[in-house]
């Protein structure tokens, strides 16, 4: 026996065409996803926190760095200091700049999944 039409039954298998935002609701990582204005305004502050991390680290290493060859000019027989000063002088701080930049980036990097990470 047919069925009446009014009491048959309809299964929705595709996906949900419209999905609507409970007040209040919002998921960064989201907006990263789907490359919106927000999103790539997340993305870019990371970018730039990054990038005055690295600038930093570049200008300490000019400041460590480019005065040793007027240093090295001004006492050309001192061939042996010179060895001595960038073998042992710069290697210790060198380690510890770049200890610095990684260990800067990782927080960079930690505070923006702690943005964007789901509450």
């Amino acid at each position: 026996m047919p069925q009446d039409p009014t009491e048959r039954r309809v299964t929705v298998t595709g996906p949900p065409r419209r999905t609507e935002r409970a007040s209040g609701y919002y998921r960064p990582r989201t907006e990263i996803d789907e490359q919106t204005t927000l999103g790539h305004t997340y993305v870019r502050s990371l970018m730039r926190s990054q990038l005055r991390a690295g600038l930093a680290a570049l200008a300490v290493l000019g400041l460590l760095v480019g005065p040793l060859p007027l240093l090295f000019a001004a006492m050309p027989d001192a061939r042996r200091l010179e060895w001595a000063v960038l073998g042992f002088g710069l290697y210790a701080p060198l380690v510890l700049l770049a200890r610095w930049y990684v260990r800067r980036a990782e927080r960079n990097e930690r505070d923006f999944v702690r943005l964007v990470e789901d509450r």
